[in-house]
């Protein structure tokens, strides 16, 4: 839970020294795969959190994969996978692996709508994307990342004028628009969100 923590610092842009928080994040995550290397739960969060700091994804993906083996009802387990999945480019998969999460734990929504909606935008569902992502808004309203993902969305759909009061609404949370750090590994994915997220900014005609 502690690498967990500094991952979030970093998703957030809540830390001064990213390097140092994503250096502390990596050896904790490690240190508690070394201290209970079959605990489905340590797995699962330690192999977000490394997948997370950018260390090898496959990797990462495997540790969720031997959690899900050791408990194949591991509802949080299924949908760290899916977030993993979507960082991999792995998005129609990963839409399965929310679905099986929502199914064995119906009422534990948190962090599943804009991560889901992600896949369905990097699918160009753009339609199922927005209204997966505006909904993402309403329940987590100080969170940047689906704010940056649905303004790319509608950049892509043409709603430029949605786009750009989406950059405005993520401004009053962060200054930081465009992050430095880049979680989707696909070059097409990155390149989508990229260029989605620079119009709805006015960064490119």
């Amino acid at each position: 839970m502690a690498a967990s923590s500094r991952q979030l610092l970093e998703a957030n842009n809540w830390t001064d020294d990213p390097e140092t928080n994503r250096r502390k994040g990596i050896n904790l995550a490690l240190q508690a795969l070394r201290f209970a290397p079959d605990d489905p739960e340590v797995l699962a969060v330690s192999g977000f959190a490394l997948g997370l700091f950018g260390e090898d994804i496959n990797a990462a993906i495997r540790l969720i994969e031997r959690s899900l083996i050791l408990n194949p009802s591991f509802a949080r387990g299924w949908q760290l996978s899916g977030v993993l999945r979507v960082m991999a480019g792995q998005s129609d998969l990963a839409i399965e692996h929310f679905k099986t999460s929502s199914r064995l734990s119906p009422r534990d929504r948190t962090g599943k709508g804009a991560a889901l909606g992600a896949a369905h935008f990097f699918c160009r569902r753009f339609d199922d994307a927005a209204a997966t992502l505006l909904s993402s808004l309403q329940e987590a309203p100080g969170w940047p990342v689906p704010y940056r993902l649905l303004a790319s969305c509608y950049a892509h759909m043409g709603r430029l004028d949605e786009a750009r009061e989406i950059v405005n609404r993520l401004r009053e949370i962060t200054p930081v628009v465009i992050p430095n750090v880049i979680p989707y590994r696909n070059p097409e994915d990155r390149e989508l969100f990229l260029s989605g997220l620079r119009l709805a900014a006015g960064e490119e005609a």
